[in-house]
């Protein structure tokens, strides 16, 4: 706090004296990433006062420069500021200048950027997805103006616990199923730390598909791996199950995400939280998989191939490649387990709202793909 004359005033007031009431700079990590951009769009939509930062890689400025070119013509708003920087470094590699701004405004920070990759190594997970928010962190913790940190981490910081899992716990499991899950858990704990001092909120999604409506989606991952399988497959006398089980798969739309978290991220109330949003209402796996072969083949799945065979096969990175399956997919087939959504039911009570039912709007997320499953664009390269 500051001295004026006999009266204090906290340095927040003195931003908003300097930048103008009620004017906030929303800076993002992970764009141009999907998620990154589609919430750039949608904080122009709902706040077109706030400006907008987006810390980007200089290795991604041209992609960057384009996709922020077409947000400013679809949305009519002011050119989004990029920032070339690097989270893996101290100071987020930003330059003086970048570093001043921020300092001088009032700060809603994103942090999305991450390796999403279920097969991504363990050392380059390390380095990005927990060193790199140990250094968001400590930038974000030095910000005078900060107004919200908002960190997406992923309901799968469970790893192979079982049972119902909770927003409030973060319990370190026995076994991960991969890189991805123990480094985002890692990293979450580092956030977590900083809630008794700063307005956290941590955003744990679920498995995320395309939009719900219009099927957009920017990369055939998750569970766009099996929709890769069945295509493959799709002329075979018969298309099995793979396996056998009972359990849930949780995947949620992007469009709940986005109005979710960005309504989270200006209710008071969210400070301090951490929320899953996940599906409430999530479906067997099973079910999933018959309305997928229904809708893309056009058939209903007979037989069942045995999941230790499945398991063999894809150890074999020329069956992967053919298939356009990443192994570590099938170890969410059969996991026992299932997300609380209290939280998230408290605060976006009386918002609207609402996680759209996965079946029912699975006609437009196999449309999406068909339309597009032959750029090369969409794919993620198969490990």
């Amino acid at each position: 706090m500051e001295a004026v004359g006999i009266k204090w005033i906290r340095k927040t007031d003195k931003l908003n004296m300097i930048g103008g009431i009620g004017v906030t700079e929303v800076v993002f990590t992970g764009f141009p990433g999907f998620i990154a951009s589609q919430l750039i769009r949608k904080s122009i939509q709902e706040h077109r006062e706030d400006g907008i930062t987006a810390i980007i890689l200089a290795s991604e400025r041209i992609k960057a420069e384009q996709e922020a070119e077409r947000i400013r013509r679809e949305t009519g708003c002011p050119p989004i500021r990029l920032m070339d920087g690097d989270i893996t470094k101290p100071g987020l590699g930003l330059q003086q200048e970048d570093l001043a701004f921020l300092q001088d405004s009032k700060i809603i920070f994103w942090h999305l950027a991450a390796i999403y990759d279920l097969a991504v190594p363990q050392d380059l997970a390390w380095k990005v997805n927990v060193e790199g928010t140990k250094h968001v962190n400590a930038f974000v913790a030095e910000l005078s103006g900060l107004e919200r940190y908002m960190y997406f981490s992923t309901a799968y910081v469970a790893g192979k616990r079982e049972g119902v899992l909770r927003e409030d716990e973060l319990i370190r499991p026995e076994k991960f199923k991969n890189h991805y899950e123990e480094t985002k858990f890692e990293a979450e704990l580092l956030v977590e730390s900083m809630k008794a001092d700063l307005p956290v909120t941590i955003i744990r999604p679920g498995i995320v598909r395309g939009h719900s409506k219009t099927g957009e989606t920017i990369k055939f991952d998750g569970p766009y791996f099996f929709l890769n399988m069945i295509d493959r497959i799709r002329n075979m006398p018969v298309i099995p199950f793979i396996g056998k089980t009972s359990s849930y798969i949780n995947v949620v739309p992007v469009d709940y995400i986005l109005e979710a978290s960005m309504y989270l991220s200006k209710l008071e109330a969210a400070a301090g939280e951490t929320v899953h949003l996940t599906d409430p209402n999530p479906h067997p796996v099973e079910e999933v998989y018959r309305s997928m072969v229904y809708h893309l083949a056009g058939k209903v799945p007979k037989g069942r191939l045995p999941k230790q065979l499945a398991t063999v096969g894809l150890k074999s990175k020329p069956v992967r490649k053919l298939l356009g399956v990443e192994s570590e997919t099938l170890d969410y087939m059969d996991w026992p387990a299932s997300f609380d959504t209290a939280n998230a039911e408290r605060l976006l009570q009386g918002s609207g709202i609402k996680c759209a039912d996965f079946l029912e709007t699975m006609p437009a997320m196999v449309a999406f793909y068909e339309l597009h499953k032959t750029e090369k664009k969409y794919h993620i390269p198969i490990q």
